[in-house]
């Protein structure tokens, strides 16, 4: 079975919804920059970088084996 031929081109909704994501990237690059640039001064100890990274780590982990189920199960069938 073939998929129909679609369109490839943006409709208006699609371009407006780029522009609203493109500018809440903006909004969030800006602030987290200023944010970054306020707290200069602050510093962290050992035990809060090891958190941090480990933080960090926990979050891609559980990130990637949820992406790894979800291909999984479509794999599988299990998603019907």
């Amino acid at each position: 079975m073939t998929e129909p031929e679609k369109n490839r081109n943006l409709g208006p909704a699609g371009w407006v919804a780029l522009v609203v994501l493109a500018g809440l990237l903006a909004v969030s690059l800006w602030y987290a920059i200023h944010v970054w640039t306020a707290l200069s001064g602050v510093t962290m100890s050992p035990m809060g970088w090891l958190f941090m990274i480990l933080g960090a780590l926990f979050t891609l982990a559980l990130g990637a084996g949820l992406m790894a189920l979800l291909f999984y199960s479509s794999r599988h069938d299990y998603d019907r």
